[in-house]
């Protein structure tokens, strides 16, 4: 009793601790494009002069730095949920930075009976796993491939990442982590928010990939 008590602790704190991360870096995202947007007039202001003085290679010069910067801030997938939209991009920003190559489809039509801080948990959880698993892989091996669609009744979730090594150990229902001891616990949370929305999460290892796919019930419409 007194162990599972320490380690119900040990998750909550975990739980706490990813949280604010997720906000920190949602948080992050969202200034950088507030300013970007704050400086959108001094930028046209500033190629309107290098194009009245007939100085074209300072304009394609400032063209070049404003795409730069906008692709550091820009969406990457729009699904429809704004809770959905935020941790989505923030996490796949965060990839792109990271130089992994992110396939993403995501489309969410309806509203889900899992409460935001949930599908909070859920893909900042299997996007932050992910985005490890790629990162001992040369840049051109890493890839991350996220689906998201309606399936009946439910939302299917597909995450798909390239992976080091060969097929992983499975511990009973779990694959051994090669992580720290903090990874192992956010793969028995995801586990276990899942579960309590009443959804489903499978994984599958294979040499060098790894995937995770999650059902989460729809909301019954009232009529």
């Amino acid at each position: 009793m007194l162990f599972r008590k320490l380690i119900e602790k040990r998750i909550a704190s975990y739980q706490t601790e990813m949280t604010k991360r997720y906000y920190d870096e949602v948080s992050g995202m969202y200034d950088k494009m507030r300013g970007w947007r704050h400086d959108y007039r001094h930028h046209i202001q500033t190629m309107k002069v290098h194009m009245a003085n007939g100085d074209y290679a300072q304009v394609s010069e400032y063209l070049d730095m404003l795409d730069n910067d906008l692709t550091n801030v820009e969406t990457v997938v729009k699904t429809g949920d704004p809770m959905a939209d935020a941790v989505l991009n923030s996490k796949l920003s965060v990839a792109l930075q990271k130089n992994i190559n992110v396939k993403a489809e995501a489309r969410i039509p309806v509203r889900l009976t899992t409460p935001e801080l949930d599908f909070c948990i859920i893909l900042g959880n299997l996007l932050d796993n992910a985005i490890e698993a790629t990162l001992p892989l040369p840049e051109e091996e890493r890839l991350i491939r996220v689906y998201l669609e309606m399936k009946g009744n439910y939302l299917y979730i597909h995450i798909a990442n390239s992976a080091a090594g060969s097929k992983k150990t499975k511990i009973g229902n779990r694959f051994k982590s090669t992580k720290s001891k903090d990874h192992g616990f956010g793969l028995i949370r995801t586990d276990d928010v899942v579960r309590k929305n009443g959804g489903y999460i499978v994984r599958a290892s294979e040499d060098g990939a790894f995937t995770t796919e999650v059902l989460l019930p729809q909301a019954i419409q009232k009529p």
